[in-house]
């Protein structure tokens, strides 16, 4: 608790620091003009002349409020406010500025442009620290453009290999490391380099419980695993009409007994399991004519590695149960998985004790979605801060918080990092 007193010290009275929130949505209302959606939301895409923009207007606001800039060879952007020991690791803050092709405004932004507010008030009120303090903007944390997701920070943290992810196609064939150097940001830098003391990031919920509980802060502890499983299933086109009953091959009734096994699997494994089907192909998709292929993806998460891979084990000896018994062929193929996180417990607790005197309501949390700060766990100690998302609503142009929550959030990140940081009097 030293370095708190020390942020009271400075400022009169330690929760009396906050910042400026009327700046902080302004900004976010500035970048929110870039790569406007169809509908009131945003389409930002990683590395398109829209991203390309966006990053720019982040590099003025970062250097305009005294920060150096370093970008590596995965367009990811640092920007470095110095502290008083030169030779100590900086605290990372930040998240990505890209969006998904009918995002919304802050899924993402609001953890870089709520950064950099917090650098802002530093410099207003004159706050020196030990560490420096480093804003990054993270490329292609969507994967809407180019699968996977958070496909740069694992580049960084060096579970993602880097002439993999720069041979990444987009839907038009374009290759990820072709549009970094197209738009200007493929930098010098060796992607990983850089050394981390903590890291800190702030995001929306992007689910409904913060909101439901009228909290103000989510404190998150961890971050769920996930299995996606891609199932594809052979049975035999034929006539809807013409084809007996139990003479069938029918792939589509094979899919949708899975699809409540998989209902079964996840409400059989809780707390803190989710499960669902997100994507189905039918093939040939014609109103008259049952599927002889149908393809779809699992999504399976929680926080437990065991009960993950218990999941997906019942999940695929039931599967092949239900379409040996409708004869029906059955494939599965994992196309996507990483390890439940659990975030730094001395981390989480300054995000715990920032809210608490602030006098934020606040809960603990898991996050269900994948996020930059779940590969940079693996390298740095990590955290995340939560504040609500109105109907629990994300990756939609409705997607809307308030100011207020903004601004919550933000003064929490601000706390957090400055005892990190280690304020110097």
């Amino acid at each position: 608790m030293a370095n708190t007193s020390r942020i009271g010290a400075r400022t009169g009275a330690g929760e009396n620091l906050r910042i400026n929130s009327e700046r902080l949505w302004e900004s976010l209302m500035e970048m929110a003009r870039i790569g406007p959606g169809v509908a009131g939301g945003n389409n930002r895409q990683a590395l398109t002349d829209a991203d390309n923009e966006g990053r720019h207007l982040f590099r003025a606001w970062a250097e305009a409020a005294g920060m150096t800039m370093g970008v590596d060879q995965m367009g990811n952007m640092f920007f470095t406010r110095p502290g008083e020991e030169a030779d100590a690791a900086p605290v990372f803050m930040g998240s990505h500025l890209d969006t998904q092709p009918t995002g919304g405004k802050y899924d993402g932004v609001l953890g870089v442009l709520g950064a950099l507010e917090a650098i802002r008030t530093m410099n207003d009120l004159g706050i020196r620290t030990k560490h420096p303090i480093t804003v990054v903007n993270w490329s292609n944390e969507e994967g809407a453009r180019f699968a996977p997701a958070m496909v740069a920070s694992g580049v960084f943290a060096g579970v993602i290999d880097q002439d993999h992810a720069w041979s990444r196609q987009d839907p038009d064939g374009k290759r990820f490391g072709d549009e970094l150097r197209r738009i200007g940001w493929l930098g010098d830098e060796p992607t990983g380099a850089r050394k981390i003391h903590a890291y800190y990031e702030l995001h929306i919920e992007q689910g409904p419980i913060l909101e439901a509980e009228n909290v103000d802060i989510g404190v998150v502890t961890h971050g769920q695993g996930l299995w996606w499983l891609e199932f594809t299933l052979t049975g035999r086109d034929a006539h809807t009409g013409s084809t007996p009953m139990a003479m069938r091959k029918n792939a589509g009734l094979a899919m949708a007994r899975i699809f409540e096994l998989v209902q079964e699997v996840a409400m059989a494994n809780q707390p803190d399991a989710v499960g669902g089907v997100g994507q189905v192909r039918f093939a040939p998709n014609s109103r008259n004519v049952l599927p002889g292929v149908v393809v779809f993806t699992v999504d399976i998460r929680t926080v437990d590695l065991a009960k993950l891979n218990r999941m997906r084990a019942a999940i695929e000896e039931g599967a092949a149960k239900i379409c040996a018994a409708l004869d029906v062929g059955c494939a599965v193929e994992a196309v996507g998985h990483f390890d439940p996180v659990t975030f730094t417990p001395d981390l989480v607790r300054s995000v715990r004790r920032a809210a608490e005197r602030l006098g934020y309501s606040h809960r603990d949390i898991v996050s269900g979605a994948g996020h930059d700060a779940c590969w940079i766990a693996r390298v740095a100690p990590t955290t995340m801060i939560f504040c609500p998302c109105e109907g629990g609503l994300s990756h939609n142009e409705a997607e809307a918080i308030s100011p207020e929550w903004a601004a919550a959030g933000t003064d929490v990140l601000l706390h957090a990092v400055l005892e990190t940081a280690q304020v110097v009097a």
